[in-house]
């Protein structure tokens, strides 16, 4: 028997660079067959092998600023290079309607917007065990320059200040342990009394 309320959660990821967020969201959707990974929208032109509706929408400047006009974007941000990136919402919404639920791996700025804009968004926080072990992992990476690697670190340290802001904080000492976290995170406000109300009134207090 299933409750009024079938609609599955919509789940905001955040965390520093380096802290594994991206391999953690990937597990979970591979442990949940019924996780989607929200597909995000950009500007700017697809790289090579990149294929449209799977790594990105792409979209011209002036379509995705159309979207930005018709409020279609759950979050948006424009950087420094001129290219967009944003989450459209229809396709979030419909997997949600669905039952689904949509984890949408976005930094803190992204975040505030689609709590914003969708309260009951589930905010998660993902941290490393320690700041010395976020260190070495993004040197680990061998893919950013000694400046990039310490404006990131300091970019960090201003994102965990910001950590209260959401409603879970996740340690990522191991990507596995990380996963079985947010799985259960998941489970769990599938639970909140707030969905599961109308199952109490209509099946369980009227027999």
């Amino acid at each position: 028997m299933r409750t009024t309320d079938s609609r599955g959660v919509l789940m905001v990821v955040s965390g520093p660079a380096g802290v594994g967020k991206g391999t953690i969201c990937d597990e979970v959707a591979r442990m949940m067959p019924d996780v989607f990974l929200s597909v995000s929208a950009t500007s700017r032109p697809p790289r090579k092998g990149e294929i449209d509706g799977v790594h990105y929408f792409f979209k011209t400047t002036s379509e995705f600023e159309e979207m930005i006009k018709n409020g279609e974007l759950l979050e948006y941000n424009r950087y420094v290079n001129g290219n967009y990136y944003g989450t459209p919402a229809a396709p979030c919404d419909e997997h949600i309607k669905n039952g689904d639920s949509v984890i949408l791996e976005i930094d803190v700025e992204g975040g505030r917007q689609v709590k914003q804009k969708r309260p009951r968004t589930v905010m998660v926080f993902v941290v490393p065990p320690t700041f010395c072990e976020l260190e070495r992992r993004l040197r680990g990476r061998k893919t950013e320059t000694e400046e990039d690697i310490l404006s990131r670190l300091e970019r960090a340290k201003v994102e965990f200040n910001l950590a209260s802001d959401y409603d879970y904080i996740v340690v990522n000492d191991t990507v596995e342990n990380a996963a079985e976290k947010i799985k259960a995170i998941i489970e769990a406000e599938k639970c909140k009394t707030l969905r599961c109300l109308d199952f109490i009134c209509r099946h369980i207090t009227d027999e």
